[in-house]
């Protein structure tokens, strides 16, 4: 056992008041790693079971130590103030639960009010809170992982810092951030599924989405069908077969350059209506359309263009 994961009871300790029901001696260790407490004469074990209260993280060094060392909440990004602010309660009660005297109250409901004033005291501050607030609704709406809604926050972050946001509706930049942070990670979203979210038209936040790419100077990588695939598959409940096939199917089409200048969605909608039927697992043009966010006509486009060129018997 080593030093780190056993530890001699201190004078506050309450080990110290415990003792060897076997030799009656209190000279005890206590192994928070296996969480018992044992006898250094007779080797028993007194107590087990025991609570680590300690932190959940290890440390090796001094300066490491003090790095995680913290209490509260953990800073956010999604935030306009990334959480580094007081929250003053509204109960009329003390730490203690006793209920506050009137004049007591009084003066937290002044401090509360003048808090915050204070908080959101520029109208950059009360834009940027409002805008994050609309970034998280958004990112809970499409079921966007906190990867996607942390960097739609650092993006409108950085555009409200090259002041891209003046003259442009808040609506569609928050819209246009959300979609360039789905595009960087690769969580494949449509612009006519973020729009729909918002009040702004889709022409309006296309264009606040090119403006976030020149300015900020993003590259963000072009949209695979392979990632709308595996999308599709799990809003049709379709099996693991039917992906692998579609996605088999998609493959063949890259290596004979039918993929060019085609939309992924597209693509992937036909390459799963088209295994669906192979693996006997039929979804009609208009299931998948839905699903998609295309018409038919394009699932049923794409589909006789791949059956036609690769030459896929359907039964």
């Amino acid at each position: 056992m080593s030093n780190a994961e056993i530890s001699n009871p201190t004078i506050n300790d309450p080990v110290v008041a415990l003792k060897c029901n076997e030799c009656g001696s209190k000279n005890l260790i206590t192994d928070m790693a296996r969480g018992e407490i044992i006898c250094a004469n007779c080797g028993l074990v007194v107590e087990h079971h025991l609570i680590d209260s300690g932190p959940e993280w290890r440390s090796f060094s001094l300066a490491e130590d003090s790095r995680k060392n913290r209490t509260g909440l953990p800073v956010s990004v999604t935030l306009h103030d990334k959480g580094l602010t007081t929250h003053i309660n509204s109960n009329a009660q003390d730490a203690l639960g006793r209920p506050l005297s009137p004049s007591q109250k009084s003066r937290m409901q002044r401090l509360r009010r003048w808090q915050l004033r204070t908080r959101l005291r520029s109208s950059a501050d009360r834009n940027l809170a409002y805008a994050l607030t609309e970034i998280e609704r958004i990112s809970g709406q499409l079921g966007l992982p906190k990867t996607v809604l942390e960097t739609a926050a650092i993006i409108y972050k950085q555009a409200a810092g090259k002041s891209l946001i003046r003259g442009r509706s808040i609506q569609a930049m928050v819209a246009a951030s959300v979609y360039a942070s789905a595009r960087l990670r690769r969580v494949p979203r449509s612009l006519d599924e973020i729009s729909a979210m918002t009040r702004a038209s889709k022409k309006e936040v296309a264009r606040c989405y090119r403006v976030i790419l020149a300015e900020l100077q993003l590259k963000v990588p072009i949209p695979k069908p392979e990632d709308y695939c595996i999308r599709f598959a799990s809003e049709l409940h379709l099996s693991g077969k039917v992906v692998r096939k579609a996605l088999d199917i998609l493959h063949e089409a890259k290596r004979n350059g039918l993929t060019t200048g085609k939309d992924p969605g597209g693509l992937a909608a036909a390459c799963l209506y088209m295994s669906a039927i192979i693996e006997n697992e039929h979804r009609n043009q208009r299931e998948i359309a839905r699903v998609a966010a295309i018409t038919e006509v394009t699932v049923r486009n794409r589909y006789k263009e791949l059956q036609s060129n690769l030459r896929i018997e359907l039964h």
